[in-house]
């Protein structure tokens, strides 16, 4: 039944991981707190059981745009559901009330205090009540990034409903932040449902801020006329952001907590009416955002910790299509976050500069940009994620990183350990600046010994070197210090790893970014989003809860010109093919008729490389096991299949897993066989890049997963 409910109502064929054990913890009425990343599917847990029970489900939601376009996108499949909120007119509020007390409704939105409001506990405790969800429960921890006060009231929510199961959901909870939300709430006994953090339809880069706004630009002319979001520190900073872009002949609007609220919601709605191209934004925009279009997010300024960065750039791709993230730093983004930490209350002070170091170190790391967000909330990748700079190869480690090293140690040693790491900078970088002059370091041996350097490289390295624990950086007024580890590397006993981007970039498309596209017809994609705009102008709800761009692309492969075929479509179930099939099918039957193309195509979606290996087949993956069987090759294969080279690559690691297959002699020769397996012993991480390295780059990726899988196999 609850798969015929999810195919019939959201058009979907198959639940995302976690959903269906969330879903049958509220169906058996038990307690449960499901952690799942942004994108993964959380409304769909409570939203689906609320259809299959008896009465009234209560969703306790942080924000009033939330709320409107949950209940929007359920009125769009058929379910009834209201909000009560201060948005509301007071002829809605008496509406929904009037619902609630006649049973009309399966879901209701509230806020916090609305919920503990007296007259709201004496409507619904006359009310059957079917559940209680707790949205974003991470607000309700003080250990949590984003605590709010207000939800620390949903204490009581146990005491005044003792029969109804409790249900809290967020995208972002450490193990610690985990337990204390489950004692907040009052969970009983509950059952914990924690996904994968892992996003691999995002493409994470890091680079430290240059002068200038071509970075900005750089993403977001790639990304015209699509939706983005870019966030800064302050309200000044947004202004001057937003007016900037606006001057360089993109449409953004500014989004902070000092416009007005009625300001603030209608510059939110043009960006999920896609009026604009980006918001720029504090990180007061967007917690409860559902836009699932958001191709990229630009930190221009770094966020104040790794939890507050998951979620922020996890607002990208949530339609599980390739989306950018792009963070920005520099030293004096940290100074800005510990002027703002040290007006804060002395008890978060210590707990909030940790987070701040754990962001700084991810800003200069050398490491895999999803391996340390997914290792920061206690998870491992099984592989290098190749949705990164690392991974992709626009980053290289120096080969003369303990010579640079010693450089700089020298250079903060002979300035006594008394300057910071701009003065460094000058000094290393041959400045005669007033300053530098001032202190005799002009005469120094260590000055313009990095002069053929970028500055921001050199700065860059600092960093480096600071978070791998050879410069300490103290003081109120930060000076540089060698650590006993950093005399070390002086002596030569050890050396850092100091990375650069690559002399040229070295990465090449990912298969993923291929795959998302293959199979598209891009001109009738772009008549499918003009007609998407059209009939949610008529229906009065954002364009992508129409339709999201997952389901414009699916429809522009697939080209169905019937009710049975739009069916079959990603995300189009009943109420949808009732309510917009007309439209759909003659644009597509136009199209094609047009453009002498074939409709109606017969399509299987390739699984995410990420999860090929061991993913259940597709009916095409196990056609070509057959075809495996009797040796073809992956070209061959692809041709007879109608399939990309990449998705037969996913197909062949599904093979060797399912057949158990140890010999990788059909795929690799007996050398680069023996080459791998001799790197991996000496590969002391689950990363494949350090064994690409390793063998100079003469293996592939691909090769290197396969024999690896074949190792694994033959390991047991």
């Amino acid at each position: 039944m609850l798969h015929d409910l999810l195919k019939q109502h959201w058009g979907y064929d198959s639940f995302l991981p976690l959903q269906e054990e969330a879903i049958r913890c509220a169906l058996e009425r038990r307690d449960s707190l499901v952690v799942l990343p942004t994108g993964g599917g959380k409304s769909l847990c409570y939203q689906l059981p609320a259809l299959c029970m008896d009465g009234l489900a209560i969703v306790v939601s942080p924000l009033i745009s939330l709320m409107k376009d949950q209940v929007d996108a359920l009125g769009e499949i058929g379910i009834p559901a209201a909000a009560l909120n201060s948005a509301s007119s007071a002829e809605q509020q008496r509406r929904t009330v009037r619902d609630i007390a006649e049973g009309r409704l399966k879901i209701v939105y509230l806020a916090p205090e609305r919920l503990l409001a007296p007259a709201t506990l004496d409507l619904l405790a006359s009310t059957k009540i079917s559940l209680i969800a707790v949205d974003e429960a991470h607000c309700i921890s003080s250990w949590g990034h984003d605590f709010r006060p207000e939800y620390r009231g949903l204490s009581q929510i146990r005491g005044r409903f003792p029969g109804v199961s409790l249900h809290g959901f967020t995208a972002t909870a450490t193990e610690q932040v985990r337990a204390d939300i489950a004692a907040q709430l009052h969970l009983k006994d509950p059952k914990i449902l924690v996904g994968s953090f892992h996003r691999p339809n995002l493409f994470y880069h890091v680079e430290r801020r240059a002068t200038g706004w071509n970075q900005v630009c750089n993403v977001m002319e790639r990304f015209r006329n699509q939706a983005g979001i870019v966030y800064a520190i302050t309200r000044d900073r947004v202004e001057q952001i937003s007016q900037t872009l606006n001057q360089l002949g993109y449409r953004t609007l500014p989004y902070h907590a000092g416009l007005p609220e009625a300001v603030r919601t209608r510059h939110q709605e043009a960006l999920i009416n896609d009026e604009i191209e980006a918001i720029v934004a504090t990180v007061a925009f967007g917690m409860g955002i559902d836009k699932s279009n958001v191709r990229f997010v630009i930190h221009a300024e770094v966020p104040k910790s790794l939890e507050s960065y998951q979620q922020e750039s996890g607002r990208a791709g949530r339609d599980a299509l390739e989306a950018e993230c792009w963070l920005l730093y520099s030293g004096q983004d940290f100074m800005t976050w510990q002027r703002i930490i040290d007006n804060s209350p002395n008890e978060s002070r210590a707990a909030a500069l940790e987070s701040l170091q754990k962001m700084r170190d991810y800003c200069v790391s050398t490491t895999c940009r999803h391996g340390q967000l997914v290792g920061h909330f206690g998870q491992r990748l099984a592989n290098d994620c190749q949705a990164c700079d690392v991974c992709l190869g626009k980053l290289t480690l120096s080969p003369d990183s303990l010579v640079l090293g010693q450089k700089i140690l020298s250079c903060v040693v002979r300035c006594r350990q008394r300057f910071g790491a701009e003065h460094i900078t000058k000094v290393l970088a041959g400045s005669n600046e007033a300053r530098v002059v001032k202190f005799g370091h002009n005469q120094l041996s260590t000055w313009g010994l990095l002069k053929e350097v970028p500055r921001r490289q050199i700065r860059d390295w600092i960093d480096q070197l600071v978070a791998q624990g050879f410069l300490e950086s103290v003081g109120e007024y930060p000076v540089l210090t060698v650590t006993p580890t950093g005399r070390q590397v002086l002596r030569g006993e050890t050396s850092p790893e100091l990375s650069q981007p690559a002399v040229r970039d070295k990465a090449v498309t990912p298969a993923r970014l291929v795959d998302s596209w293959e199979g598209v017809d891009r001109g009738l994609f772009d008549e499918l989003r003009r007609l998407r705009a059209q009939l949610a102008g008529k229906a009065k709800v954002a364009a992508f809860i129409i339709f999201s761009d997952a389901t414009l692309r699916d429809l522009a492969r697939r080209r169905p010109t019937s009710r049975e075929a739009l069916l079959g479509v990603h995300g189009i179930g009943q109420h949808k093919s009732e309510a917009y099939g007309a439209a759909v099918i003659e644009l597509i039957d136009r199209h094609c008729r047009e453009h002498d193309i074939v409709a109606n195509v017969a399509v299987e979606m390739p699984v995410r490389r990420a999860d090929a290996a061991h993913a259940a087949p597709s009916r095409t993956a196990s056609a070509s096991f057959e075809l495996f069987d009797q040796g073809l090759s992956i070209a061959e294969i692809g041709e007879r299949l109608g399939r990309a080279p990449s998705t037969v690559l996913d197909y062949l690691l599904q093979y060797i897993h399912a057949r158990k297959i140890t010999d990788a002699s059909r795929w690799a020769s007996p050398y680069e066989i023996q080459q791998i397996e001799t790197a991996a012993q000496f590969n002391d991480t689950e990363r494949l890049k350090p064994i690409h390295e390793a063998l100079h780059g003469r293996v592939s990726y691909e090769t290197i997963r396969m024999v690896l899988q074949c190792a694994r196999n033959r390991d047991g």
